[in-house]
């Protein structure tokens, strides 16, 4: 089971019209962080799923170990609430370092990051989330200090300056991006490790789901725990943060076992439908599909379809309706996929036949 603190999109999903305390939302509300203190796994053993990632990493660890070295700098790079920051205090744990944790929007100055450094003990471990918001002249002193564990600190203003160096002790830098590509190549080059974190199987959210029920004395049954994964959107902290308030709707209107029913019904309650799908996502299927006949349509007319700004609905509900397959974007605007319409229980127009077939299909030219 594992959790994120914070990124890139959940700034975005927070300040999208009050959508940040969405219940499929990826981004940590203040529950999640009070919680996943108590949930998170101690070692690799413990973290689900990243087979590939945690056997990579597991590598890179056990062979710093045995040299008696510190771990080379390691690049986390994936979607939010995937588990990141539990990978990083993971790598703390396992290397018996203390860790550090800061983000790049916190590093506006080089001198920011010249203190963070310079008061770093010998192997410790920085956590530096969002590392790909950082200002430039932080990030170029950064190059150095990952490099040479070393940093120039300028003293004085104009010709009268002098670069003093400052020696580092070794330390691991453990970068978090949910934008890997927004790095510039020479920090990415200098990440000895660099591990891509990938959306859950079903089978592997049950797995979280079945060891959080178990920390938080939670009785669930299997199916319980397969209709809660089954609405995830692939994500471990969505799954555990639905998995509370089922336990919470199993505690008021049941004898406080989660069963499929009760799961399904408790988030028919939240309005997340059997693929993840909150009323957001509906919302914008549904204008897609009744108002423009499955499109396509440019983004700022279905905004306006919606009632939202175009940036709701492209940076926090678009991503998952794509990937789901019920969306896709085209160079001439948005169209829904024939899953689209299955989805709703709705017919393509070109397959309704009738007056109301046409009308939808004039509005699709159009």
């Amino acid at each position: 089971m594992n959790w994120e603190d914070s990124s890139d999109t959940a700034d975005l999903s927070a300040t999208a019209d009050g959508h940040g305390d969405r219940l499929v939302g990826a981004d940590a509300d203040g529950e999640d962080t009070a919680v996943e203190a108590a949930l998170r796994p101690k070692d690799l053993e413990e973290f689900v799923g990243q087979e590939k990632v945690r056997e990579q990493l597991d590598l890179v660890l056990r062979a710093a170990r045995a040299r008696g070295a510190t771990a080379d700098h390691v690049l986390l790079s994936g979607a939010p609430g995937l588990g990141k920051t539990t990978l990083s205090m993971i790598i703390a744990a396992e290397m018996g370092a203390p860790i550090r944790i800061t983000s790049g929007p916190a590093i506006q100055h080089a001198g920011d990051l010249a203190a963070i450094l310079s008061s770093l003990q010998e192997g410790e471990v920085l956590f530096l989330d969002e590392i790909h918001r950082m200002s430039r002249p932080a990030e170029e002193m950064l190059y150095m200090a990952m490099e040479d564990f070393r940093v120039d600190v300028i003293v004085g203003k104009g010709p009268g300056a002098t670069a003093i160096p400052l020696e580092l002790p070794p330390f691991t830098l453990v970068g978090a991006t949910t934008r890997a590509g927004l790095l510039p190549p020479p920090l990415r080059d200098r990440f000895g490790f660099t591990g891509h974190m990938e959306f859950y199987e079903p089978s592997e959210l049950e797995r979280v789901i079945h060891r959080s029920a178990r920390l938080l004395d939670v009785e669930i049954d299997t199916a319980g725990a397969a209709e809660i994964a089954g609405r995830s959107r692939g994500t471990p902290r969505i799954a555990n943060r639905l998995l509370r308030r089922v336990r919470d709707y199993a505690q008021v209107k049941a004898d406080g076992v989660i069963t499929p029913e009760i799961a399904s019904a408790a988030l028919g309650v939240y309005e997340v439908d059997a693929r993840g799908l909150d009323r957001l996502d509906r919302a914008v299927l549904q204008a897609l599909l009744k108002l423009f006949g499955g499109g396509p349509v440019g983004l700022s007319t279905l905004a306006v379809a919606v009632g939202e700004e175009r940036e709701t609905v492209e940076e926090v509900a678009e991503p998952f309706l794509v990937r789901e397959g019920l969306l896709a974007r085209t160079p001439r605007g948005r169209v829904a996929t024939p899953a689209a319409w299955a989805h709703l229980g709705l017919v393509p127009p070109q397959q309704g036949g009738g007056p109301a077939g046409s009308g939808q299909q004039g509005l699709f030219r159009a």
